[in-house]
């Protein structure tokens, strides 16, 4: 799994208990999870399908330095399987888990949309794609 994008977890990003508030954290992944589909399937129209159970294992305080992994596990017709691991940068220590997210590939008019896509495709290949 790729680990991205980092947070820093501040004042406004806490819960009455003093730890990371769950919306904050599911809106980051939401956003991390749909720039990556939309790197993966050559698209900025990607949308929220669907979101498996969400496992809060631990949780984060202020100051505490989190990261996002998100990774294809499968592609469809149209759309985009996911799965996504949140963990403490400096422990490594799983913060939240998802099994399975799945984005949607759609055209201006948000109907379904054939990506021909069946692999991943990792930054370095993306790099050389554009240097061709």
């Amino acid at each position: 799994m790729n680990f991205h994008t980092r947070k820093w977890i501040k004042p406004e990003d806490l819960n009455p208990n003093g730890t990371l508030f769950g919306g904050s954290l599911l809106k980051w992944i939401d956003e991390e999870a749909a720039i990556y589909g939309i790197v993966q399937l050559d698209n900025a129209n990607v949308v929220t399908k669907y979101i498996s159970e969400i496992n809060f294992v631990s949780s984060a305080k202020q100051g505490d330095i989190i990261e996002l992994g998100i990774t294809a596990t499968s592609f469809g017709n149209t759309s985009l399987t996911m799965r996504c691991e949140v963990r403490n940068k400096i422990t490594r220590k799983s913060i939240l888990t998802i099994d399975k997210m799945v984005f949607v590939n759609v055209d201006e008019n948000g109907n379904p949309l054939s990506h021909g896509k069946t692999q991943i495709k990792f930054i370095e290949q993306q790099f050389k794609e554009e240097n061709i």
